[in-house]
């Protein structure tokens, strides 16, 4: 008997070996037909799944897909500064421009568009994605904590100067409902003294705890920090890199006070200061090197100005992917002076983009009787992409 069922046993798993072999070859076939028949598919799938399935494809990890600046947009909004369509604009072929810069310049045949017109949009390099500009419009509350003397961040306690800041957020935002606006801590970190100081430098450098509290304001408007930096009689390159610690963080900028760059010996105060492009253009190469050691979005770089002489040589100033320039209209005083002062040393010198300084006490002062409203400051050619006030 058990030799009997030995046998029957080695039977049936011969029967049932035969079974898998013809099934397995009969899947094969198939397989093959298949194969054979839709070939042409397999690549536009695998291609298909590969460009539109972040993550993961047949176990591998896909790296994600590098995002790019639309440059149609961006320049689009360039012509919207300046008051342009692209119906009154041509593309200067004639112009020698490195790759990545904007060659659309306004058009010189045309007799309805000024001469200030004519300048904007500046042809420079297209910024690296997630700048701020000229997509965003930046309005900044000035001053230093510790005076109540050189704007509204020391005039008021934080509990009033947060909501006016949010409010003047909005009159913007409201303006110009196609511009959100970033809100902007614009803290000095630097400042020109009166007062030689141990080393002879005429300035105050403020301790970490200022920019530190500079930090914490900004998050309660969602915005960020701009450190303005008075050198006296120092030099840029040496206080700017005192503050890389903070300038390495994604939300934090810089600006340049050229009335307070002093030279010769002369006292901050006696003599409007003045700085060259040569210092402006080390500023942008520092920040901009902290961009790339650190892979952070384009920093802006404000410079002030209200003189022809307070910037040298304008127009060796070079933006960067990196760094996005602004030229800021520094001056107070009645509407129309302001307005002259913007149209004589800020809008004939273009950089990049332009700001404009808007004073709560200064700007009241007789014969003005009111400050300029948004709404005419957007009239300006072009629209100035920072807003400060102080």
């Amino acid at each position: 008997m058990p030799r009997a069922s030995s046998k029957q046993a080695d039977a049936t798993r011969a029967q049932r070996t035969r079974f898998l072999l013809i099934g397995g070859g009969i899947a094969l076939a198939a397989l093959f037909v298949y194969v054979v028949a839709f070939a042409d598919l397999f690549p536009t799938q695998v291609s298909r799944l590969a460009t539109t399935t972040p993550g993961t494809l047949l176990g591998k990890m896909l790296p994600p897909p590098v995002p790019k600046l639309d440059k149609d947009a961006y320049n689009a909004k360039l012509l919207f500064l300046a008051h342009l369509s692209s119906a009154s604009t041509t593309m200067d072929a004639s112009t020698t421009t490195p790759p990545g810069m904007t060659l659309i310049r306004a058009a010189t045949a045309s007799t309805t568009v000024s001469a200030v017109k004519k300048l904007w949009p500046v042809a420079t390099v297209y910024p690296n994605v997630g700048a701020l500009l000229p997509e965003k419009r930046i309005v900044a509350y000035y001053g230093n904590f510790y005076s109540t003397a050189m704007g509204i961040l020391g005039q008021d306690p934080p509990e009033v100067m947060i909501p006016k800041l949010k409010a003047a957020a909005a009159e913007w935002a409201a303006a110009d409902p196609s511009t959100p606006v970033v809100p902007a801590i614009d803290y000095i970190v630097i400042t020109a003294q009166g007062s030689a100081g141990k080393d002879g430098k005429y300035r105050a450098r403020m301790p970490d705890s200022q920019v530190d509290k500079a930090l914490e304001l900004a998050k309660q408007v969602d915005g960020i920090v701009i450190l303005d930096v008075q050198v006296g009689l120092s030099d840029v390159e040496t206080e700017v890199p005192l503050y890389d610690a903070y300038l390495a963080m994604p939300n934090v900028h810089l600006a340049l006070d050229p009335e307070f760059a002093m030279h010769n010996g002369a006292k901050p105060g006696t003599v409007i200061g003045t700085m060259d492009a040569k210092d402006i253009n080390w500023a942008a190469e520092h920040l901009a090197k902290i961009v790339r050691d650190n892979n952070l979005p384009p920093k802006v770089l404000v410079v002030h100005r209200f003189t022809q002489n307070m910037i040298t040589n304008y127009q060796n100033i070079e933006p960067l992917p990196e760094v996005q320039m602004v030229i800021d209209m520094d001056g107070w005083g009645f509407g129309a002076k302001k307005i002259n002062t913007y149209n004589a040393v800020v809008a004939p010198e273009p950089v990049q983009f332009t700001g404009f300084k808007l004073f709560y006490k200064n700007d009241l002062k007789p014969p003005s009787t009111r400050m300029l409203t948004p709404e005419e400051v957007l009239e300006l050619t072009p629209s100035p992409s920072f807003i400060q006030y102080q």
